[in-house]
């Protein structure tokens, strides 16, 4: 399974990303964030909780 974690100041864009990348069977989209900062937030979280 293909972890994925979308990061887009444009939520439209996320969400087109999101549906798109959603039809994948091997692909998860984990979470999403609006800018940099929440993204790298999100990555430290997701990284820590998979493996405790």
């Amino acid at each position: 399974m293909i972890r994925v974690l979308l990061v887009d100041d444009q939520p439209l864009l996320r969400s087109g990303f999101r549906a798109l990348l959603d039809l994948e069977d091997d692909i998860e989209v984990v979470a999403e964030a609006a800018d940099g900062e929440e993204g790298l937030a999100l990555v430290k979280e997701h990284r820590y909780s998979r493996w405790h």
